[in-house]
């Protein structure tokens, strides 16, 4: 392991929370100050706000059954011409190049 390239080891580091709740942990911080814990995280502690899954499928809902009572647009149908009517357009003939001839080879030294 190479010497001084590493930071200081406190093993006594102490972290503290918003929410004033204080740990000793080993690190490379003497003090640290965090915002939230698993002492104030509204998850950990019960006090998760849920959201309204059931207006979700509801309002789905009332957008199908709105969707289903509009009348579908119908396509028109389409007709196809007899063959003797379709004009064959030729297709314009394009002059052909010759490939550019290979260049030698030169050997690497």
């Amino acid at each position: 392991m190479k010497r001084d390239i590493h930071p200081k080891y406190y093993p006594e580091a102490e972290i503290t929370c918003a929410c004033g709740k204080a740990w000793k942990i080993g690190g490379t911080l003497e003090k640290a100050e965090i915002e939230i814990c698993s002492a104030c995280h509204p998850f950990y502690t019960g006090q998760e706000k849920l959201l309204d899954t059931a207006g979700r499928v509801e309002k789905f809902k009332a957008k199908k059954a709105k969707a289903e009572a509009t009348p579908k647009k119908t396509k028109k149908a389409r007709v196809k011409k007899p063959a003797a009517e379709k004009a064959v357009k030729p297709r314009p003939k394009t002059a052909t190049r010759a490939k550019p001839a290979a260049k030698p080879k030169t050997p690497k030294k």
